[in-house]
C-alpha cells in the first residue's frame, strides 16, 4: 500500500487552502498513492480566533470538495481535520472518503489540546472547541484503520483499543508546535507504533512563521518495529510511502505482546 503525506502550507484564505489540497491530492494520485492524508485544520489557520469563523456543518463546501477529490482521483482521502459546527458547538473533525467519494469515517477530536508549558507553548482548544466521543476503526480494502487527531496520540489506552478492534494502520493529522514537536513528535509516533505493533502515520501542516501558532511539520511514518520509514522537514512537501502491511503480522508473531493482559 502507498500512503501520501500531504504537508501543505495553510493560509488564511479557505478557498486557497481547498484549491491547494485539490492540487496535492491529484499529485499524490498521479504518483501512485492509494491514500492521501491532509493535515490537521488544513482549511483554516490553527488558532482559536479562526475556528468558529471557518466552521462548516457536515456536508458543507469542504466536505463536498473532499469527496470530489477522492472520486475524481480514485484515491482514499483522509481530510486531515476541519472545524465543524453542530448544534452551535465547534468540533475538530476529520472526514475520510473511499475511492468512489463515499464517506467511510468521521471523527471529532476527543482529547482537546489544553497546555501551558513553562517557558514555551500555551494553547487552550477548549476555549472554542467541544470534544468528540472516542476513537474507532474503519474498513478499507487494505484492512482496518484507526484515526485520531494530534493530542489524542498521547493517550496510549485509546490506541490499544484501536489495535484490539483490529487496526493495522493508524492515521494522525496533527499540528504539533515548536515546543512539543522537537521533544515528543518522533518519540510518540514510534512509541505508539511499537506499543501496538502497527503503522503510525502523522501528517502536519507546513510551518508558517506569519501565524501565531508555528507548526512543527516533520510528517512521519513509523512501522510496527518502531523504524521511521519517512519524515519530512518543516516546509510544504509531499511524500508517498510504501508500507508492507504484512509487516504487522510478522512483528506480532515475533514479539507476541498483544494477548489479553493479566490483571493480577
Amino acid at each position: 500500500m502507498r500512503i501520501a503525506l500531504l504537508q501543505m502550507m495553510v493560509t488564511a484564505d479557505k478557498e486557497t487552502n481547498l484549491k491547494r489540497a485539490e492540487e496535492l491530492v491529484k499529485k499524490a494520485a498521479q504518483g501512485g498513492a492509494d491514500m492521501a492524508v491532509l493535515p490537521e485544520m488544513f482549511n483554516c489557520p490553527y488558532d482559536n480566533a479562526y475556528f468558529r469563523e471557518y466552521a462548516e456543518p457536515k456536508g458543507g463546501e469542504t466536505y463536498r470538495r473532499l469527496a470530489k477529490m477522492a472520486e475524481e482521483n480514485t484515491v482514499y482521502v483522509v481530510g486531515g481535520s476541519v472545524p465543524q459546527i453542530k448544534d452551535n458547538k465547534i468540533y475538530n473533525t476529520s472526514y475520510t472518503f473511499d475511492r468512489q467519494g463515499n464517506e467511510i469515517h468521521d471523527y471529532s477530536k476527543t482529547h482537546l489540546f489544553d497546555i501551558q508549558v513553562d517557558g514555551g507553548q500555551t494553547f487552550k482548544e477548549s476555549d472554542t472547541l467541544t470534544p468528540g466521543d472516542g476513537l474507532r476503526v474503519f474498513q478499507t480494502e487494505f484492512g482496518l484503520f484507526g484515526l485520531g487527531i494530534c493530542f489524542d496520540i498521547r493517550f496510549q489506552s485509546d490506541w490499544e483499543l484501536l489495535q484490539k478492534q483490529g487496526a493495522i494502520v493508524c492515521i494522525v493529522p496533527a499540528a504539533f508546535n515548536m515546543t512539543t514537536g522537537p521533544a515528543h513528535w518522533e518519540l510518540l509516533f514510534r512509541a505508539r507504533a511499537v506499543d501496538n505493533q502497527l503503522f503510525m502515520v502523522g501528517v502536519s501542516p507546513a510551518r508558517d512563521l506569519d501565524f501565531s501558532y508555528h507548526a512543527y511539520g516533520h510528517s512521519i511514518v513509523a512501522d510496527p518495529w518502531g523504524s521511521v520509514l519517512a519524515q519530512l522537514g518543516f516546509e510544504e512537501e509531499i511524500v508517498i510511502v510504501s508500507v508492507d502491511l504484512d509487516r504487522v503480522a510478522s512483528v506480532r508473531r515475533q514479539i507476541p505482546i498483544l494477548p489479553p493482559k493479566r490483571m493480577e
